[in-house]
């Protein structure tokens, strides 16, 4: 049977890129419907669409604020029903956005939503890339702070926007923060937490949610989570909003401890950034991911993991040495043990299908300290570095959150099919040993992602049985449990399903590294 695509095109009809996700998410799942794309009409989504073969002619004609429908389905009749269902659940996200509230018509511009919460003193930006710039100066030059989740936003206008914010004394957070916790109030992909004593700024997005959450177990909450972006700390950028957040920190009563998150920034933000620490007049603990060992310097604590970092922090709270979070090595030991012991002959390689990309980051760093390499689609190093993150070799980490997974289709912490798809392909490699997965939850993220999660695990290792092989699947669950999804639920859900739960994402990379056959140190 043939397949069929129609389209739609409705004029002038702005739509967060979040929502929309949600509802191509909900469409994908129809099990008649093969692809849907529900989007904006820019131009950046029709070469998406053109790449994939999904390009029509009256998409192709469509503008940047037209709303854009695509499906591909079994049959026309399929596609049809798919379309109505989807301008459906528009309507009813609408209807729920609108609930509660007085008014008939929520302000489609920045100017009508000035004039209406003239009591707001913060924009998120959730525009496409060429727009957000635009709408994020309008905020800064009316003296809001500014949330800028849209990507593609050019390094010369992120530089412009954050000097802009510095001149007012704003925060411009982002281009693509996709985590921040401000007085109490979680914007973007961030999880349900206590206030407390601790503040944060990072370049990292699942990295500020591990970090979070590890606190929010140790019975320790924050006062603020300051997202910056993954391009503050290049050279270009020079930490603008980094130095801004730690200058905010530091005057801040309500923060006692002050922790920096990100990638190696470039040698020379270094300086300046550690220059602005040290005159904070607080504790700080920092995590430059990749760093070789835990180390003090200047009174700043340098940690290797986030778990270390977290680790750190709960010390110096707490006033003693932990540990919180570590799992006895021994009990450790004996997991790997167990799960090596039904290996078969030639299972060897540890595949890491990863949501998070700071959570990749990590695994990566651990596994490193065990084995010569590890491929992924993200590694700095050419010599790791996968052409085709589609493809796995020997021992890999992939970010299935990078852009040649995402064009097409949501993020995989709102939609998980096409990693669920992934672990299939994996689990029929004789080679494979250990599939390395996490699990973020908290707002934005999908309402119950291990439900059909345990479904593909007890298949996978169901299928490996029957070809005489064993599976090992390691998790790790970033969250809170008073976030919707609940942590516990979510952790038992994967034990259920006879999968291996770690309490940190450090951990679940090195009981893998284990069951290969390294030796824990």
């Amino acid at each position: 049977m043939g397949k069929s695509v129609i389209s739609h095109v409705i004029p002038r009809t702005y739509q967060d890129s979040v929502r929309l996700m949600r509802i191509s998410e909900k469409l994908s799942n129809l099990d008649t419907i093969q692809r849907s794309f529900v989007a904006m009409g820019t131009d950046a989504n029709k070469r998406v669409l053109e790449q994939i073969d999904l390009l029509t002619d009256a998409v192709n004609e469509a503008g940047a604020n037209d709303l854009i429908f695509v499906i591909e389905a079994d049959s026309k009749d399929a596609a049809k029903g798919a379309l109505v269902q989807a301008e459906a659940l528009l309507a009813e996200s609408e209807k729920k956005t609108n609930s509660g509230s007085k008014m008939e018509v929520l302000p489609k511009t920045f100017e009508q939503a000035y004039k209406t919460f003239s009591d707001a003193n913060m924009l998120f930006v959730s525009v496409p890339g060429p727009y957000a710039a635009l709408e994020a100066s309008k905020a800064l030059n009316a003296n809001m702070n500014v949330m800028l989740f849209s990507d593609n936003v050019s390094l010369e206008d992120e530089l412009s926007l954050k000097k802009l914010a510095t001149e007012k004394g704003l925060l411009l957070m982002g281009p693509g923060c996709g985590t921040a916790v401000i007085n109490g109030i979680a914007l973007g992909f961030a999880n349900v937490l206590n206030r407390g004593p601790v503040g944060i700024v990072g370049a990292s997005g699942t990295g500020l949610q591990e970090l979070t959450t590890l606190l929010d177990r140790g019975g320790v909450g924050v006062s603020q989570v300051i997202g910056v972006g993954g391009r503050d700390l290049s050279d270009t950028i020079g930490g603008i909003m980094m130095k801004k957040g730690i200058s905010m920190l530091s005057s801040d009563p309500a923060t006692e401890l002050i922790v920096l998150i990100s990638k190696p920034p470039a040698i020379a933000v270094t300086q300046t950034i550690l220059k602005d620490v040290l005159s904070s007049g607080k504790p700080v603990v920092v995590n430059f991911l990749g760093e070789d060992e835990a180390r003090e310097q200047d009174g700043i604590l340098f940690t290797e993991t986030i778990e270390d970092t977290a680790e750190a922090v709960l010390s110096l709270i707490h006033e003693n040495s932990g540990p919180f979070l570590a799992t006895n090595s021994d009990t450790l030991i004996k997991m790997a043990n167990n799960e090596r012991e039904q290996l078969a002959d030639g299972q060897k390689y540890i595949r890491g299908l990863f949501a998070g990309g700071s959570l990749c980051d990590e695994a990566i760093d651990v596994l490193r300290k065990y084995f010569q390499g590890v491929y992924s689609n993200v590694s700095v190093s050419k010599k790791w570095a996968l052409n085709n993150g589609r493809i796995s070799k020997k021992h890999s980490c992939i970010d299935m959150g990078e852009e040649e997974f995402t064009q097409s289709r949501p993020h995989p912490m709102i939609d998980p099919s096409l990693r669920q798809d992934r672990i299939l392909m994996e689990a029929t490699d004789p080679s494979v040993a250990v599939i390395l997965l996490d699990i973020v939850i908290g707002y934005g993220a999908h309402d119950n992602p291990t439900a059909s999660l345990a479904k593909i695990i007890r298949q996978a290792k169901a299928e490996a049985a029957a070809n005489k092989r064993y599976l090992s699947v390691v998790t790790h669950v970033c969250g809170s449990e008073k976030d919707p999804q609940g942590l516990r639920r979510q952790e038992e859900s994967l034990c259920n399903a006879g999968a291996l739960v770690l309490p940190t994402n450090a951990q679940a990379a090195k009981i893998a590294a284990a069951i290969v056959g390294a030796e824990l140190n």
